[in-house]
């Protein structure tokens, strides 16, 4: 069953929402939608900019699965997004960027954060951070960012609204993890593997205190970027910035 869509005019952030109701207890799941965020987050900590006509969204989450294996769902966030936007965007303009970047013609369309912790039940509880650039794109960004306004379809006229995509998100976010709890996560690697790119060639990846320079060959199975170095050796790489296409 597809869980609720709980749409609020302003949070701080939807992931901390997320954390205080599974902190107090609540092993229920919910998406948690905010108009406008105060003080949004991306990864490493980075502020993600909440300009109102995007989505801001958060599925709280309780599991008894592993750390390790609920670490899968961010792959099945990259899915259920890339459906999102393929719902209104050109052909062939969606691709994934890993580890969970979604891109529109190779620009950043949308971010993944996702958190967890141990819930007072047992288990995980975990927050399922997605924004997507419905009618906004942030300047200044590392890398070139764009909104779903300016890659539409020629019979659609506007992106969808916040409430509209926050429907079609959650819903098809609910059909990849159905996939993923009854046949595994291979299903949920092979189908986000056909739509990430780069996964053959030379990138960087910044791992913190360290930046790895050399060829990507794919990924392990469970989502690590294996990365053969200058010197030879092979590295996994489970998080981190990895770009694409860059010199070795």
């Amino acid at each position: 069953m597809i869980p609720p869509v709980q749409i609020f005019d302003e949070l701080d952030s939807t992931n901390a929402e997320a954390r205080r109701r599974a902190e107090a207890g609540e092993i229920t799941s919910a998406w948690i939608v905010a108009r406008r965020q105060t003080a949004g987050r991306g990864r490493r900590g980075r502020t993600w900019e909440s300009e109102t006509g995007n989505l801001f969204s958060t599925l709280a989450h309780f599991t008894r699965k592993s750390p390790a294996e609920a670490a899968q769902v961010t792959f099945v966030a990259a899915l259920a997004v890339a459906d999102l936007l393929e719902a209104f965007a050109v052909a062939g303009a969606v691709s994934i960027k890993w580890p969970n970047d979604v891109l529109l013609a190779g620009e950043k369309a949308a971010g993944i954060l996702v958190e967890s912790g141990p819930h007072p039940a047992g288990g995980l509880w975990l927050a399922v951070g997605i924004g997507v650039n419905l009618a906004h794109a942030p300047e200044g960004t590392e890398r070139p960012a764009t909104s779903l306004k300016h890659h539409l379809r020629a019979d659609v006229a506007y992106p969808p609204s916040m409430e509209a995509a926050a429907s079609v998100l959650a819903e098809a976010f609910e059909a990849w993890r159905m996939r993923w709890e009854t046949l595994g996560f291979q299903p949920v690697l092979d189908a986000w593997t056909a739509r990430t790119k780069g996964l053959d060639g030379p990138c960087v990846a910044r791992l913190g205190h360290e930046t790895v320079s050399g060829v990507a060959e794919g990924v392990a199975p469970d989502g690590s970027l294996r990365l053969r170095t200058t010197d030879g050796s092979l590295r996994l790489i489970s998080a981190g910035d990895v770009f694409f296409g860059e010199a070795a």
